[in-house]
């Protein structure tokens, strides 16, 4: 039966079983109404829910989109100094035959440094003939710690306690006088600007020397506490050079270290062994090349010249028929910069300027500059800006002091010994290089985050190389670029052929998501790119696993690495030669890595050994040649850093 006569079928048939007392006149024409009506008022319904669900998503489209937000830097917190009373230390143990520990008495010993790469081996103790306090001299004059306090670092505080309790001795004192091992550790702590620390920080007031019977007392006090501040102050030292001043975790979330922990009772127990105290000072600085030649470089520039040094303000920018005082600067600084050829052409522009007085940009030294710019393969038009000025001056001493420093701050970081195999990435420079027995094997160009998506500053170990990679697109990436795409156009993904799997691991497609309810914490699908020549990895990627998400990989945009300024992507490092890295590191060949990527599918393979790959950040570093390479400040860290140090500082001066 068909539709129409069903439904009239229906309708005569609930006419006829109604009451005839409720049917009224026009009964028939009202049933019509109830049932088409009903029909009627679906449609409306529906009608209204598409007209509510669509100013719903053009309420969601005139939203901004959702951004996950990077890593922050923060406002440098130094560590603090403490007031640490020396009270416990003022009870003296009365020691006899039966307190004193037999064992603790051998025929060597050797002392544990405060780095694990260093140790001393002392000569044979041969032990005393007859049981005594083991200096009489600081037990009595420990009584007047009872009421004396220090200020230090806690951890140097707690060290100082610990050390004493257990060896109740003078390190630094010896027949009522200072000795030589203090003098020892002052010289080389007053050197402390050698390795990039601050000399003040370790300054100690030498004590009075008693001149007769009747200020005794005040000498004793005055050396017991000379012994204290004098602790305080070489472990403080030992602190900073083996481990840093700076906590690089409180600068900003792109620093990822864990800090040294530095065993600062054991250090003091060198400095009361070792033979020369400022030897061991100083060698808790680190000890590998790079630091080594980064010290060479410190010495080298403040002992410099500086007289020919040319600089041009800050700011400047000038523009043909200006007058401004800095052309003179500009002018010297092409006379020393420039070529012979460019000097002789210009002679009588470059005489003529020198022996007047006017500091007009004329059409004469116009065209100076132009032939200048051409020859430094710059824009020829003459005006005087941050890239004219760059090629046309040296970077001053004073900047690549700050440069140095910093790095040698930097390198504390780091371990003391980097590995004599190992990756170094150096982001200013866009450079990785793979060391082999502590040289360099291969070097190459790389390509690290913008600004926007920094790489961060850590370290890992290598664990494998894949072939022919899935890109897994990170969440920050899906929420803040594909999301406003894929508003627009839903099948975006689906177009570029990216596969997309729910939390059930089954496929979907991009135009099946709303992705208007996509945000950061609301992901409800992982995308990821195939194998293939468009992938974003190319070949190979190298992997460190670390919650960075960042590696090492190929690229198919190889055109970006002909650029000076590569700070280029989303954060992860991308290779010249990855072919030649992945060889490296497995300690295979090139042949053998073609070979991979040519069966064409994914594969993984282990890296053998431990590898550390140190993903770094060093305005100043050494080059293989040992000369300093000094780079670029892209992400504005070094600002960064010298105000934590200032910082630093102003908390160890303040006085109180």
């Amino acid at each position: 039966m068909r539709p129409s006569l069903v439904a009239l079928t229906c309708v005569f048939t609930l006419g006829a079983v109604l009451p005839a007392t409720t049917q009224p006149a026009n009964a028939q024409s009202s049933l019509f109404e109830v049932i088409f009506g009903q029909k009627n008022r679906g449609a409306r319904h529906r009608k209204r829910e598409i007209e509510k669900l669509r100013a719903r998503q053009a309420a969601q489209a005139a939203q901004p989109a959702p951004k996950v937000r990077g890593p922050r830097f923060y406002t440098y917190k130094p560590d603090l100094l403490k007031s640490v009373s020396l009270a416990s230390l003022a009870v003296v143990e009365e020691i006899t035959p039966e307190t004193v520990d037999e064992s603790a008495i051998t025929s060597s010993v050797e002392v544990v440094s405060a780095d694990p790469t260093v140790s001393v081996a002392l000569p044979p103790v041969e032990p005393a003939a007859e049981i005594a306090p083991k200096d009489a001299a600081f037990d009595a004059a420990r009584q007047y710690l009872k009421d004396a306090r220090i200020t230090a670092l806690p951890e140097v505080g707690k060290a100082l306690i610990e050390y004493y309790s257990e060896n109740p001795a003078f390190i630094w004192v010896s027949e009522g006088a200072v000795n030589e091992r203090a003098q020892q550790a002052i010289a080389a702590m007053a050197k402390a600007e050698d390795y990039g620390l601050t000399p003040s920080d370790y300054e100690v007031t030498l004590p009075a020397q008693a001149s007769d019977d009747g200020v005794q007392e005040d000498a004793a006090r005055s050396l017991v506490l000379f012994e204290m501040n004098m602790s305080a102050k070489a472990l403080g030292y030992v602190l900073d050079a083996t481990r840093g001043r700076i906590d690089p975790n409180r600068l900003s979330g792109y620093h990822d270290f864990k800090r040294k922990k530095v065993d600062l009772v054991s250090a003091l127990g060198n400095l009361a062994a070792t033979a020369d105290t400022g030897v061991y000072l100083s060698g808790s600085n680190p000890g590998n090349r790079q630091f080594k030649a980064l010290t060479a470089e410190l010495a080298q520039l403040r002992t410099a010249d500086a007289e020919n040094n040319i600089e041009i303000a800050d700011g400047t920018f000038l523009k043909p028929g200006v007058t401004n005082p800095e052309l003179r600067n500009v002018v010297a600084a092409i006379r020393k910069k420039g070529s012979d050829e460019l000097i002789v052409n210009h002679g009588i522009t470059l005489v003529e300027f020198k022996n007047g007085e006017s500091n007009a940009y004329s059409p004469e030294l116009v065209a100076l500059v132009k032939d200048f710019q051409r020859e430094n393969k710059l824009s020829a038009d003459g005006i005087v800006g941050k890239n004219t000025i760059r090629k046309m001056t040296d970077m001053s001493n004073a900047s690549k002091i700050d440069m140095v420093v910093l790095a040698m701050e930097r390198l504390r970081w780091l371990p003391r010994n980097l590995g004599s195999r190992h990756v170094f990435i150096n982001q200013p420079a866009y450079n990785a290089a793979y060391i082999n027995n502590d040289k360099e094997a291969i070097s190459m160009r790389v390509v690290v985050g913008k600004k926007s998506n920094q790489t961060s500053f850590f370290q890992d170990e290598i664990e494998r190389i894949e072939y022919n990679p899935y890109w897994g697109v990170p969440g920050s990436i899906i929420v803040n670029e594909m999301v406003p795409k894929l508003r627009q156009d839903p099948s975006y993904l689906d177009r570029l052929g990216y596969e997309l799997t729910d939390r059930r691991g089954r496929r979907v497609s991009s135009r099946n998501i709303n992705w208007y309810g996509v945000g950061p914490n609301s992901i409800p699908v992982d995308v990821r790119q195939p194998p293939g020549k468009k992938n974003a990895l190319g070949e190979l990627k190298i992997l460190f696993p670390n919650k960075h998400a960042i590696y090492m990989h190929d690229t198919p945009s190889k055109n970006l690495f002909d650029r000076d300024s590569r700070a280029l992507s989303h954060g992860c490092v991308r290779l010249h030669d990855p072919r030649g890295m992945a060889a490296a590191v497995l300690g295979s060949t090139r042949e053998h890595v073609a070979q991979q990527i040519a069966q064409g599918r994914n594969l993984a393979e282990p890296v053998p050994g431990n590898i550390p790959v140190y993903v770094s950040y060093f305005t100043a570093w050494p080059k293989e040649d040992g000369t300093i390479g000094y780079y670029a400040d892209m992400y504005d860290r070094d600002k960064r850093l010298n105000d934590a140090i200032a910082r630093t500082e102003k908390t160890r001066s303040a006085k109180g």
